[in-house]
């Protein structure tokens, strides 16, 4: 059985069972979003610490970074991953804006602040997994 997706907030201390983890980022006019860094372990727990001290939104999902381990550093996500990472981005702008209808100053905790639909640019997401 699959285990659900679930959100890890900026912040949340680093989980010591997260053994890998994927940064993404996606800039205007660029073909898709890239491979920013990647890694396992001590590595992968850095990548976290770091993306939280930025205030970049922590996504867990297994199955997606195990499919964006095989990209290569600074290589553009393949097209078979576009639909899941759009899911992901979508579901980054639907938090923010909530948090922006409570008062919360969504900028002040996520790089994105524009609708999927005109990609926001820079867009930084970090997925770990177990």
């Amino acid at each position: 059985m699959a285990r659900p997706e679930t959100p890890v907030r900026p912040q949340t201390p680093v989980r010591p069972d997260l053994s890998h983890a994927v940064a993404l980022a996606y800039h205007e006019g660029a073909s898709a979003p890239q491979v920013t860094a990647k890694g396992s372990g001590p590595i992968a727990a850095e990548i976290i610490r770091r993306a939280q001290e930025a205030g970049v939104y922590v996504h867990e999902s297994r199955e997606l970074v195990g499919l964006l381990m095989q990209v290569d550093l600074d290589q553009h996500i393949p097209p078979k991953l576009y639909t899941a990472i759009a899911e992901l981005l979508a579901w980054l702008y639907r938090l923010e804006q909530k948090q922006a209808r409570a008062g919360a100053n969504p900028a002040a905790t996520s790089p994105a602040a524009a609708p999927p639909a005109g990609l926001p640019a820079p867009v930084r997401a970090l997925l770990p997994s177990r």
